[in-house]
């Protein structure tokens, strides 16, 4: 029963924030969609996961740091979070860039959103059950205002380069720059996390940064869908 509850709780963070998210659309997506791109979401984490087992040593043995700001070598936060953005977007964009349900730019944020939710979910099952029920209420709550959010705000980051991408007909560079922006977030809140792992005012003042900046992304997005 409580492995149960715990499984529960891992779902919990996920789909409250894209209850959130949601309701950024103007014009909402068939809860179909929405479902598959969740689960395509946490498939994308399993792939991330497998890559980022075989190239765990290659990035732990680059030695890149920050000079004077830090010693620490911070290769596997910018490798691990490059792949967890790439496998996530080369997924969700394969279920939806053909959909027919794909039709406005804004939905190119709310796709993205919705299955990194299902891949932020996907590991927080990993770790409740590699943890067991040893703390997981502690571990959810903090991962509802930490990794759960990170994943929904670095793929809103690729969602709009994307919109933009649609609306200027220049994918693949908007992609890369959203790629490339949103890895950078990734490895940046991770860092501090793991730089400041008792003081978590400063990764979750840079999460709410970002966070404002996604919303003020997703409302300038609706404004102008609103317009059309």
């Amino acid at each position: 029963m409580a492995l149960l509850l715990a499984l529960i709780l891992g779902f919990a963070p996920g789909l409250l924030w894209l209850a959130f998210f949601l309701k950024e659309d103007v014009h909402p997506e068939p809860r179909k969609m929405i479902a598959k791109t969740f689960l395509i979401g946490g498939l994308a984490a399993f792939a991330a996961l497998i890559i980022e087992f075989f190239t765990s040593d290659f990035f732990k043995s680059s030695q890149i740091t920050l000079g004077g700001v830090s010693s620490e070598n911070i290769a596997p936060f910018l490798g691990f979070a490059a792949i967890e953005e790439v496998i996530k977007f080369i997924f969700i964009w394969k279920v939806v860039h053909k959909s027919p349900y794909f039709n406005e730019p804004i939905d190119a944020m709310i796709y993205m959103v919705t299955g990194a939710l299902g891949f932020a979910t996907a590991e927080n099952f990993f770790l409740v059950l590699s943890n067991g029920t040893s703390g997981v209420f502690v571990v959810i709550l903090l991962r509802f205002v930490g990794a759960t959010l990170l994943h929904a705000l670095s793929s809103a980051v690729i969602g709009y380069a994307w919109a933009w991408g649609l609306k200027r007909k220049e994918m693949v560079w908007h992609c890369f720059i959203g790629l490339l922006l949103a890895s950078l977030f990734h490895a940046t809140f991770n860092f501090l996390v793991y730089q400041f792992n008792t003081l978590l005012i400063y990764p979750t003042a840079f999460l709410i940064a970002v966070g404002f900046l996604v919303l003020y992304d997703f409302e300038k997005l609706r404004k102008m869908e609103m317009k059309e």
